[in-house]
């Protein structure tokens, strides 16, 4: 009888579900031909902006739609392409990647039931399952790693998440402050990927690169060991994200200290 309450949502919802699933199948492939013959970052970001433009596109997966169409086009593909490299680029530690992408999913898991959604919950509860399920063999010291094929479709799968997640809903008491949640959960790996970004620009290199500029490596030079370090961005993320739980219903000023 659940299930059945449920049949014609799943309907509904299949088209959406195939074509979030196709896109991660395609970065899924393209990293991992890069994992076995490096590519270069041209082939992986026209890949990454052929899925973004599709799902924003054809599928109608958007985020802030209260903007006009072509800005909230622009926004999403954007946001898919940012938060997809971000995840790549946290990929530089044994578990470091999936156990922030774990606790992040978990967090907007939560978040959508509480505006009182079915499908993200469901689809962000299976993320973490499969992170979670991952992490026992990808935790230091780790026996199987993510790489390019794991890390891209990790991070996409993240960014329509967020855009799937009901932030704002005044029919709901969901104010408009919700619309950065998303960037206050995620705000570790966004910190990272900006300020990689930032160091590899500022030192005149090439900011796609590899190096040793990550969060988790200023940590581990910090004195920290590799697990130590990865532990403690657990923790950050954690520290960012449960907040933002409650962030769309509270006031303004109990909002601005959670946001401090």
């Amino acid at each position: 009888a659940l299930v059945q309450t449920h049949l014609a949502g799943i309907a509904s919802k299949l088209p959406a579900i195939l074509a979030i699933v196709g896109g991660a199948i395609v970065l899924h492939l393209v990293g991992l031909i890069d994992d076995r013959r490096p590519l270069g970052p041209a082939p992986k970001f026209i890949a990454q902006f052929a899925v973004a433009i599709f799902i924003a596109g054809p599928v109608g997966i958007r985020a802030l739609q209260v903007l006009p169409l072509p800005l909230s086009f622009a926004a999403t593909v954007l946001w898919i392409v940012v938060i997809t490299n971000a995840f790549n680029f946290l990929d530089n530690m044994d578990g470091l990647s999936a156990g922030v992408a774990a606790i992040a999913a978990a967090i907007f898991a939560v978040t959508a039931a509480r505006s009182g959604q079915v499908f993200v919950p469901a689809m962000a509860c299976a993320v973490v399952g499969g992170l979670l399920g991952f992490l026992v063999y990808n935790f230091s010291p780790a026996t199987i790693f993510m790489g390019d094929a794991g890390s891209l479709p990790l991070g996409f799968l993240m960014s329509v998440l967020t855009i799937l997640t009901t932030f704002y809903d005044p029919s709901k008491n969901l104010t408009p402050l919700g619309v950065i949640v998303p960037v206050v959960v995620l705000a570790v790996p966004l910190y990272d990927v900006i300020s990689v970004v930032i160091h590899r620009i500022r030192a005149g290199q090439n900011p796609l690169r590899g190096d040793w500029r990550h969060f988790s490596h200023r940590l581990v030079k910090r004195g920290m060991t590799p697990r130590g370090a990865v532990l403690t961005i657990y923790l950050a993320t954690a520290a960012t994200g449960l907040p933002a739980i409650i962030l769309p219903t509270v006031d303004w000023p109990i909002a601005v200290l959670l946001l401090l």
